[in-house]
């Protein structure tokens, strides 16, 4: 029998490569993980946590007016930008060393250095300038920010990487992109005061979202002063004496202090050595896997963001706990790749699980849609003019809920326990039957009695 260094090797310590060397040393492999950059991927050193700390911020200076409408008198606020980074980069160092902790705890050994493949079952710690052979070898990657290599003046702009670590706040800022990140930056932006402008190729923010989310996000945007331009595309980014010039293909020329590209996010399999063992990739440079997470290659597998299936981070974290529990652990388990609940932290907040009402039309020959919208609560003191929007869609054949859709306060929270009715497949008399907890906003999802719509698709 073949000898080999270790049981597993690892390349990339973000949230599915830690979580899958954790539950595999737990069933007693040994583990060697590799990361050339910190522990912790991107979701917690420069993607979800830190975006998330940034939209706390952001959210201050409309709370500070709304106060008024309670009686408050507020002081003056000033807002210190170095102060907000250098607190995110000290919560950043603690997770991270949390990481650390836990990854040995278990029993795995980290190396910090870049590894590259030279075989199916051979590693090399480029840093070390060693060879590591393994029975197994899982690559957990992740995704790295795309700009156009086209683009004149690319080297100018800047992705969210930068975002986190920009020395100064900006005066005007041109976010290019309609997805998680280029909202959600918008709404970061725009509540610290900076004029922000979003670019977006497609008429409407939120590709795959449910349309009125879609339409109804752009408009609460742009009450709060974001201006969104779709229908447009960046194409050239000059240097003035004031800062940058930004100009579009329908001929807008925006000053801006920096330019930030969010226009997608791709797979981290370059100059990994994939080929050397000839892994299979797909168009867009994704490691292509099986509902296993195994690749072409018998002893090479990846989870996360860089085989390109669901780009979340509790997806990632699923797919390399299962891959341990499958490969190590003498459990055949796959991953459900449906029903995911979406939390978009757009300001307002989005939390959507199921089918859209586009998707459940194609699905389902007959659909109830259940929506309504008002004002929240607060807002009727603090005087705000903003929509809480909240939708279900219903197979009206089974009365089961398939669809939930929510913009507004905390609606990320709300849609996470909606997602687990879903994945309990309960019917529209289950939610009916659901006493009202009064006064919420969520309530709304249990009192909506009479269809807004009644789809019926004919023959």
């Amino acid at each position: 029998m073949t000898q080999f260094d270790v049981d597993l090797f690892i390349i990339g310590a973000g949230s599915g490569g830690v979580r899958a060397g954790r539950i595999a040393a737990g069933h007693g492999a040994s583990v060697m993980v590799a990361e050339e950059y910190r522990v912790g991927g991107t979701c917690v050193i420069r993607g979800c946590v830190p975006k998330k700390l940034f939209v706390y911020a952001s959210r201050f200076a409309e709370e500070f007016e709304d106060s008024v409408g309670f009686g408050w008198t507020p002081g003056e606020a000033t807002f210190d930008w170095s102060r907000l980074v250098a607190a995110k980069d000290t919560e950043i160092d603690r997770l991270n060393g949390i990481y650390i902790r836990n990854l040995e705890r278990s029993g795995a050994k980290l190396v910090q250095t870049r590894a590259e493949i030279v075989d199916p079952h051979t590693v090399r710690l480029v840093g070390e300038d060693r060879l590591v052979t393994a029975r197994y070898i899982l690559v957990a990657t992740g995704a790295a920010p795309f700009i156009e290599p086209d683009l004149p003046g690319r080297e100018l702009a800047i992705s969210s990487n930068e975002a986190f670590h920009l020395p100064r706040l900006p005066e005007k800022i041109v976010i290019v992109g309609g997805g998680f990140i280029a909202v959600e930056f918008a709404g970061i932006f725009n509540g610290l005061g900076v004029e922000t402008t979003l670019i977006h190729r497609g008429d409407a923010v939120l590709r795959g979202f449910d349309a009125d989310l879609r339409r109804t996000l752009r408009e609460e945007m742009e009450k709060k002063g974001i201006r969104v331009l779709t229908g447009d595309v960046l194409t050239s980014i000059e240097k003035t004496a004031d800062g940058l010039l930004a100009r579009t293909r329908n001929g807008e020329a925006l000053p801006a202090g920096e330019v930030m590209i969010a226009t997608g996010r791709i797979p981290n399999t370059r100059g990994l050595g994939l080929e050397n063992a000839g892994v299979q990739l797909d168009g867009a440079s994704a490691i292509v896997v099986d509902e296993f997470s195994q690749s072409n290659v018998p002893s090479i597998y990846a989870v996360g963001d860089v085989t390109n299936r669901v780009n979340l981070t509790p997806v990632a974290i699923r797919e390399g706990h299962a891959f341990a529990d499958t490969v190590f652990g003498g459990k055949r388990i796959s991953v459900d790749h449906l029903g995911i609940p979406k939390a978009v932290f757009s300001q307002p907040e989005i939390g959507s699980v199921g089918l859209a009402e586009e998707e459940a039309l194609a699905e389902f020959p007959a659909v109830d849609v259940y929506q309504t919208s008002f004002r929240p609560m607060k807002h009727t003191l603090s005087g705000r003019n903003e929509k809480t929007l909240m939708k279900l869609l219903v197979d009206a054949d089974s009365d089961r809920v398939i669809g939930c859709h929510i913009l507004g306060p905390d609606a990320g929270e709300i849609v996470q326990i909606v997602a687990i009715t879903l994945k309990m497949r309960a019917t529209k008399a289950d939610f009916d039957s659901t006493m009202a907890l009064h006064p919420t906003a969520a309530e709304e999802l249990v009192t909506m009695r009479e269809p807004s719509i009644r789809h019926r698709r004919n023959g």
